[in-house]
């Protein structure tokens, strides 16, 4: 609340001594379906239990401005619970009174506990610890939850059994079941418990008898469960390469009836692009649910994300009427990411670490990246990955080549993938800097910049220098090259440098310095310079040279003759500085404060990114994780 209330004041303040702006711009959002801040969809839902009455309950690891436990009803956000930081997301289930949530490794109880909410006053009155891993901060230790009647179930992936408990907290019986996931409960209360890596669902008997084996294909992942009361059919979310919803009739023996979804989900060719998000095209089926009337919804986790499980690639909810046909969805796509305008549709989309996206007010969700199937070893799904989730994208688009770097909030590493025809829009992972593709072991502490031409420009860590990787040329898949690295000493008057970027276009090379005498190589100080035709030999004089007053600076980007500065801690404004004469010509706030909520700051590295698009129009992007979106200005000189 102290940096809320903080930013707020700061935002009056600079509203007040903000340059009059220079011509004219439009403040917009994409990556959430509603823009404001009590209005916007939870970040990264990764279970979900609907109501009768139709209301929807999703459950999150982390929501930077809301409770973990987001609601919904009707197409719209009707509220939360809980903190923002309450829940660890895995699991969710309910009844007429009461919620049951997976929580998050807490230093008092620590993990593996189940906290009992009241729908009506929202309020935790009862928590039980259902595991003996008490000590796991990263992973999931309860992996499915249902209700039946009187009774709860409880799936303790580590302790390899299934929980059942009275309602009122009263331990019944354990049933043993290796490596237990999703839960559901026929109405003669058989217990459907998925075993998610191996592929099968098995069904036991009230007293835990084991009664029927559902086995899938070797390579599904059942990775959600819904009975549905009216037709006797057990709904199974495979997260597999089928990406669908598989139907089984369980009132007998296990009988595959039906399916719900395009078989092969997002990454099918033969009714989109490879990669293309659409109808019925899923992600992982993360939740299915049905109301009385009939409509069905299903919660889909597009793939991205390592152990921070707040930072997955986002919530996408969608709801069918009884006849399958769609009637709206929700979706939250972004949180500390950033989505970089794509030159090749002159600033049309946008492509972020994970996910595309075009449009206005909301956008299209257009494409997930990642192929888990072709590509299961992809840094941006890696667990044992160093970073927290590579949702910062940057793109360069050469000829009809794309390239797509992403990297986590501050980092030191960074991602290179490309895309070809045959593979649509996933990002086909390449290399990394540090890496073998680059000869170098050094982490990048002193600057990182793609440029437009998809030249690499690097400070390398302890070398004193700026190293310059010119693209050589693609493959015939589209895979690039790069050359061997040049390096130029950093100027002493920038030292400690912390930021670069390389315009090709004027050939015009901007360097920050950071925090003289401090040891954060993260942040932005007060001096940055402008170096014009650096690669022609100007490599010492810059001008000019900008001056920071505004506090806490954190992240730039550049394009066409501005320079343009995010700040941390302060305020969510960004400065457009002039790179010609130096001068701060015009400061973007928010032309839409009732519509469009842009959050307190950028608390990121590379939480910006522009483009001067051909119309003269300059887009630039803010990372907004306040309000799990991205903000759009559209700003013409």
């Amino acid at each position: 609340m102290k940096r809320i209330l903080a930013a707020f004041l700061a935002a009056v303040l600079s509203g007040t001594i903000a340059p009059e702006c220079q011509g004219q711009y439009t403040t917009d959002w994409i990556a959430n379906t509603f823009g404001t801040n009590a209005t916007h969809v939870g970040n990264a839902a990764r279970s979900m239990w609907v109501a009768p009455e139709g209301v929807i309950y999703t459950s999150s690891l982390w929501d930077e401005n809301e409770g973990g436990v987001a609601i919904y009803q009707n197409g719209q956000s009707i509220g939360s619970i809980g903190a923002h930081d309450e829940f660890q997301g895995s699991a969710i289930t309910g009844n007429s009174i009461d919620l049951f949530v997976a929580l998050q490794f807490d230093k008092t109880f620590g993990s593996g506990a189940v906290g009992r909410y009241n729908r009506t006053s929202k309020a935790r009155d009862l928590l039980i610890n259902v595991s003996a891993d008490t000590t796991e901060r990263h992973a999931d230790v309860v992996t499915g939850l249902a209700t039946w009647g009187q009774f709860f179930y409880v799936s303790d992936f580590p302790g390899n059994r299934v929980r059942v408990y009275k309602t009122n907290g009263t331990w019944v019986r354990d049933i043993t079941v290796s490596g237990p996931g999703a839960l559901a409960i026929d109405r003669f209360g058989k217990i459907w418990v998925a075993q998610k890596s191996a592929g099968t669902v098995l069904g036991f008997s009230p007293t835990g008898t084991l009664l029927s084996t559902i086995g899938l294909a070797p390579t599904s992942r059942p990775s959600s469960l819904y009975f549905d009361p009216t037709t006797s059919n057990l709904m199974i979310g495979d997260s597999g390469p089928d990406m669908n919803i598989k139907i089984y009739n369980v009132s007998h023996t296990p009988s595959l009836v039906g399916t719900f979804g395009i078989q092969g989900g997002y990454l099918d060719t033969t009714t989109g692009i490879k990669g293309e998000i659409g109808v019925k095209r899923f992600t992982r089926v993360a939740g299915i649910g049905k109301d009385s009337l009939g409509n069905l919804y299903v919660l889909n986790n597009p793939w991205g994300g390592t152990w921070d499980l707040g930072r997955a690639a986002g919530t996408d909810i969608h709801s069918y009427s009884a006849s399958g046909t769609l009637q709206w969805t929700l979706q939250s796509l972004n949180f500390e990411g950033i989505a970089a305008p794509d030159p090749g549709t002159d600033g049309a989309f946008f492509y972020g670490g994970t996910n595309i996206y075009t449009g206005t007010a909301g956008g299209t969700f257009v494409a997930n990246t990642v192929d888990p199937i072709a590509y299961p070893s992809d840094p941006r799904i890696n667990i044992n990955d160093r970073g927290r989730g590579e949702h910062f994208g940057q793109l360069a688009t050469v000829g009809a080549n794309r390239i797509l770097v992403a990297a986590g909030q501050n980092p030191d590493i960074f991602y290179f993938f490309h895309f070809n025809a045959a593979n649509g829009y996933i990002a086909i992972p390449d290399a990394t800097i540090p890496g073998t593709a680059f000869n170098t072991t050094a982490r990048i502490r002193n600057g990182f910049c793609l440029d437009s031409k998809g030249d690499v420009w690097a400070g390398l860590d302890r070398t004193g220098a700026i190293w310059h990787y010119p693209l050589t040329g693609f493959a015939a898949d589209g895979t690039p090259t790069w050359g061997a690295g040049i390096s130029t000493p950093i100027p002493g008057t920038i030292t400690p440098l912390t930021r670069i970027i390389y315009l090709p276009e004027s050939d015009t090379m901007i360097l920050a310095q950071g925090i003289v005498g401090s040891i954060d190589w993260t942040s932005i100080g007060t001096r940055v310079e402008v170096y014009h035709g650096w690669l022609a030999g100007n490599t010492t004089a810059p001008n000019p040279v900008i001056n920071i007053t505004s506090a806490n600076p954190k992240s730039i980007t550049a394009a066409g003759n501005y320079l343009f500065v995010g700040y941390v801690h302060t305020v969510p404004n960004i400065d457009a500085f002039n790179l010609t004469t130096g001068s701060l010509d015009t400061t973007l706030i928010n032309s839409r404060p009732d519509t469009v909520y842009v959050g307190n700051d950028v608390d990121s590295m590379y939480g910006l990114r522009s483009y001067l698009r051909t119309t003269g129009e300059y887009v630039v992007t803010k990372d907004n994780y306040n309000g799990s979106s991205i903000v759009v200005y559209r700003w013409t000189p």
